[in-house]
């Protein structure tokens, strides 16, 4: 992220536009963190939404809704009334309050994971149901995928885990190339690895990295992860009524049967 966010800057922007990087939600009815436009455009840094805007009370907290220390990963939650903020879901009260508000008491629970650093910034780290648990470390889909498209080489990556006896969660990689990448399919995998293992760690190094020119998105452009799990569960994929393109599910979905089909040829070779 770091690296894209000063490509652009400088490349796009010729270092004079501040890029303006936000978190909210619907919900929220605006933005919640945001460098404000020539008040704080001195002190942004790479990949990180700032700090709330005036008047909101947010933080990071842990499971027990205790504040994280500077650097940790936890929660993100909002402990103030603000303008602009639902009131309910429409015709169901009930899921209103479970959903955003049981989770701690009295405080607004958005369903992000997320750091605060030393200096009060924000680093959102994708959505709490996103996170992965490998081998009792908490890593989020989002760190990976900021990892990989790094390299020069990848255009957009979605990153889901699945079940693993030992691990807990396995890491499955779908990275597009940009047209004019290079051909070697398992060099790229190899220095996608290494990428990953040096900006994340050893732990978060993937099971498998699928190289496709599609991801399943919905029409308002989120990519739909539970397809990615369920094909990699080898599970049925369940309504597909908001995909914008089916074709991406075939794609993905044949990568799978050919991994497979040359999994079962090396065993027959090993058999033999």
């Amino acid at each position: 992220m770091d690296l894209l966010w000063r490509w652009y800057f400088t490349i796009i922007g010729k270092s004079k536009c501040p890029i303006v990087d936000t978190w909210w939600q619907t919900e929220t009815g605006g933005m919640m963190l945001s460098p404000l436009p020539g008040l704080e455009t001195i002190s942004l840094k790479p990949g990180s939404a700032t700090k709330p805007i005036p008047g909101t009370d947010i933080a990071v907290v842990d499971e027990n809704g205790h504040e994280t220390v500077s650097g940790k990963k936890g929660y993100l939650v909002i402990r103030n009334p603000w303008p602009g903020m639902l009131m309910t879901l429409w015709g169901d009260d009930e899921k209103y309050r479970n959903v955003y508000w049981s989770k701690y008491k009295n405080t607004y629970y958005p369903g992000d994971y997320a750091i605060k650093d030393s200096d009060g910034y924000f680093w959102l780290l994708g959505r709490a149901d996103d996170i992965l648990k490998v081998a009792g470390h908490r890593i989020g889909t989002a760190e990976i995928e900021s990892a990989l498209v790094s390299h020069i080489d990848v255009v957009e990556a979605a990153v889901c885990g699945i079940p693993d006896e030992i691990k807990g969660d396995a890491i499955i990689v779908f990275a597009i190339l940009k047209q004019n990448a290079k051909k070697d399919h398992d060099k790229l995998r190899s220095e996608l690895i290494e990428i990953i293992r040096n900006g994340i760690g050893p732990i978060a190094t993937p099971q498998q990295i699928h190289f496709v020119t599609k991801l399943p998105k919905t029409r308002s452009g989120k990519i739909m992860r539970r397809l990615l799990k369920a094909i990699a569960k080898n599970e049925k994929i369940g309504d597909i009524s908001t995909l914008e393109d089916g074709a991406a599910v075939h794609e993905i979905q044949a990568s799978f049967d050919e991994l497979e089909k040359t999994v079962r040829e090396n065993q027959n070779k090993s058999g033999n």
